[in-house]
């Protein structure tokens, strides 16, 4: 089957933070996880924007929780793309949340073979850029095996720095991993991490943000020649003044890289990371 962005849809859930994907897209659908504030619910970006989490979340008392999609809800957005002969859903990685389990649910449910889920072993701008890759590929004609053969090469190659003012809300939400040995020991401590196999690792410990930031341009720098096929995303949690030093970082350390998604870590995902996140993803794509 030859794969065209006419009769082949992208599924991801709102961990993407690439809410407006379905207006650039119109084969693309964004599924909601939700996040709740006490007795009440709320579905990721559709009921509760950022900014208004972010006010909600400083002043709260008690954390917020949050939830994965059900199969049904999965299974909607699935049975509104009937027209598409192929739908790659893909979400946040496994490791992380549920999510991707829903949606194998709903994918059995639907009984026929037209949707492929896609554990991306990252999140937020990580998981949007994956989709990107294979949008680019949609509209050039592809295969099933470019595809998975794209989302192989996504796993090992694609790059994820991040840095969080507090580990609170990594511990509280269960989301810590192997980075549980530096909370406690911030203090003015800023520590680099990744994600890798969706468990959060920590990689390096340094003073200041600026110094993070100077740690983020290094690995960046050390990632291979300048060019178009260098893909960028930026996601911050509530701090844009950090997305505008991390775009400064992009035009002094690799001018011809593409920025395509910077953006906003939405309720759910600002829920574990905690305001003042930053996360600087990259991967390189020839398309």
């Amino acid at each position: 089957m030859n794969l065209m962005a006419s009769n082949t849809a992208i599924v991801v859930d709102s961990t993407a933070d690439f809410p407006r994907a379905a207006d650039r897209f119109p084969n693309w659908r964004v599924v909601p996880l939700y996040v709740r504030f006490g007795d009440r619910s709320y579905r990721d970006y559709v009921e509760l924007s950022p900014q208004d989490f972010y006010a909600r979340l400083r002043t709260a008392t008690e954390l917020p929780t949050t939830s994965q999609p059900a199969p049904g809800d999965f299974l909607a957005a699935y049975e509104q793309l009937g027209g598409y002969g192929r739908i790659y859903s893909i979400h946040i990685a496994g490791n992380l949340s549920g999510t991707v389990e829903s949606a194998r649910r709903a994918a059995e449910e639907l009984g026929d073979d037209r949707v492929r889920t896609i554990d991306s072993g990252t999140a937020s701008a990580g998981l949007a850029m994956l989709g990107l890759a294979i949008q680019r590929r949609l509209e050039r004609g592809t295969t099933d095996a470019e595809i998975d053969a794209l989302v192989a090469r996504y796993r090992r190659e694609a790059r994820l720095l991040f840095t969080v003012d507090t580990f609170e809300y990594l511990a509280k939400g269960g989301r810590i991993g192997r980075a549980r040995a530096m909370a406690g020991q911030l203090l003015n401590i800023k520590p680099i991490l990744t994600i890798t196999d969706g468990e959060v690792i920590p990689l390096k410990r340094v003073r200041g943000a600026r110094k993070a930031f100077l740690e983020f341009g290094r690995e960046f720098g050390e990632s291979g020649v300048d060019g178009p096929a260098l893909k960028v995303g930026i996601a911050h949690a509530d701090a844009p003044d950090r997305e505008e030093a991390l775009r400064e970082l992009v035009r002094r350390t690799r001018p011809q890289a593409e920025i395509e998604i910077a953006t906003v870590l939405g309720p759910v995902v600002g829920t574990h990371a905690g305001p003042g996140t930053v996360g600087f993803f990259w991967f390189r794509d020839e398309g």
